[in-house]
């Protein structure tokens, strides 16, 4: 998704390629929302058609873009046959439009719309998805880009990259395989049944698996998508070679982690989960590969590329299969990249969160509560909560408007899981005991055996959810909400 910055100042909404991302109108002269519909469309996948979600402008251009010196105003249309609700992931909006069932707003019909207004609080990479049932797994979901306002077309040219961890399969029937035909937690805590359906634990072939990783993914899947394709036919983004490139990455999967691997080439670290961050020591100058766990953003400064084409690449975590973009200057050759590579990835570790710094750290401060949450659950079984309780038997985080509030998350099962804060952007303070000042996020991973605590000012009253950011735990359980006493 290669974005010009030029038409985004303009106000432009179709841009040179297929897969640019629509700008919302000039504010000076937009007093209607900008319309974005849940649709229903048909994708290749290495050869075969898949019918899956999307979340598009009414020309057909996924997601959107828009700067930060207006409001967010947005038009949701359901234009599917299912009941959804949508959530602006890494924004602050008022809570009843947040887009959780249950704690938000209700569920949008078939045909229904919701309005949405609210201020915006800074420019990143941020995301849209269902926060209904399965349907992230279906791929409803789509980029939301905020860009600064004083942004000129000489600076580097926008490089949007969603992933995808992506099956033929009814996401029903693997969590049916995975609980064992069990009860699929509602995020308004009423349970639907599900029938038995094939199994959704992965099948790979472990004896071949080094050691230390058949814990890191639950689930298989058919294909690895960036941008809605394989690396079978891989999306093929022009770039001038005089000018650099920002990476804006988005883990838009349900259930995959990824190694980011930009090959030849080494880049700069931007921003984390939309907040700009600096290296804090010379391991986070210059990089070839990024952590990004599930729901995570991550942008990357790439200097000017000399003539040639150049793959950029994801890897999942504890396995060989990977898939990726193509950056090519004109008449640049592209040779076909293997959609396995010859490593196995490791597992995401947490060192990305101790070499950078936040460039807007919160002013220094003691915590006015600090608050203990115990990930816990199991696969046997599959069964996941927090503090050993499941969504809807859960007991909520209490705290009060103006505090500086600490959780610190202490993951008792055999699996990392990637927490995320609804309606707040928290620093990471700690890990395992040791303090620092760690970049600015709204989810951070936590590896087995781990303490990952994080702080946040609570500026935004209201009931928000708190979950793992993995689709199949929290739908097994692993869900709280943060509720502001009154």
């Amino acid at each position: 998704m290669n974005l010009s910055r030029r038409k985004l100042l303009a106000g432009s909404a179709a841009l040179a390629t297929a897969a640019a991302l629509p700008s919302l109108s000039s504010a000076a002269t937009a007093p209607e929302p900008v319309k974005l519909r849940v649709v229903k469309r048909s994708i290749d996948v290495n050869g075969r058609a898949a019918s899956v979600f999307g979340i598009q402008q009414p020309d057909g251009t996924p997601g959107l873009v828009t700067d930060d010196n207006r409001p967010f105003r947005v038009r949701l249309e359901n234009k599917s046959n299912e009941d959804t609700l949508v959530h602006w992931h890494g924004l602050a909006p008022p809570p009843a439009q947040d887009g959780v069932p249950g704690l938000s707003q209700p569920l949008l019909n078939p045909g229904g719309a919701y309005d949405y207004e609210f201020p915006l609080r800074r420019p990143g990479t941020f995301w849209m998805h269902s926060h209904h049932s399965l349907q992230e797994q279906s791929m409803l979901a789509a980029p939301l880009i905020v860009n600064p306002a004083l942004a000129f077309d000489s600076g580097p040219q926008d490089v949007v990259i969603m992933l995808h961890d992506f099956t033929f399969r009814d996401p029903q029937q693997i969590y049916a395989g995975l609980t064992g035909g069990g009860m699929m937690m509602d995020h308004s805590a009423v349970g639907q049944g599900m029938d038995m359906g094939e199994g959704g634990m992965a099948s790979m072939d472990h004896s071949a698996m080094p050691v230390g990783m058949a814990h890191l993914n639950d689930v298989e899947f058919d294909a690895y998508l960036a941008n809605d394709r394989t690396l079978q036919d891989p999306e093929v983004v022009a770039v001038e070679p005089r000018r650099g490139a920002q990476l804006r990455i988005i883990n838009g999967s349900a259930s995959t982690n990824f190694w980011i691997d930009l090959g030849v080439l080494e880049g700069r670290l931007l921003a984390v989960d939309g907040s700009a961050c600096h290296a804090a020591s010379t391991d986070g100058l210059r990089r070839r590969f990024f952590p990004l766990a599930m729901s995570q953003r991550i942008d990357i400064l790439l200097q000017p590329l000399p003539p040639g084409a150049y793959p950029i690449l994801a890897q999942r975590e504890g396995d060989t299969a990977r898939t990726g973009i193509i950056l090519a200057t004109s008449g640049a050759a592209v040779a076909r990249v293997p959609d396995r590579a010859a490593e196995w990835a490791p597992a995401l570790t947490l060192d990305i969160e101790r070499a950078f710094a936040s460039d807007s750290s919160p002013a220094a401060r003691a915590a006015d509560r600090r608050l203990t949450l115990d990930l816990t659950g199991s696969m046997m079984g599959f069964v996941w909560g927090l503090n050993g309780r499941k969504f809807g038997a859960h007991e909520p985080l209490r705290i009060r408007q103006g505090e500086r509030v600490e959780i610190e998350m202490v993951n008792r099962t055999d699996m990392s899981h990637p927490m995320h804060l609804h309606g707040h952007t928290f620093q990471v303070v700690e890990i395992d005991g040791r303090r620092f000042g760690g970049p600015m996020r709204d989810t951070v991973l936590v590896p087995v055996n781990s303490r990952v605590a994080i702080a946040f000012d609570a500026d935004n009253p209201g009931r928000w959810a708190f979950h793992c950011h993995n689709l199949y735990h929290m739908a097994a359980g692993m869900m709280t909400t943060l509720e502001y006493e009154t």
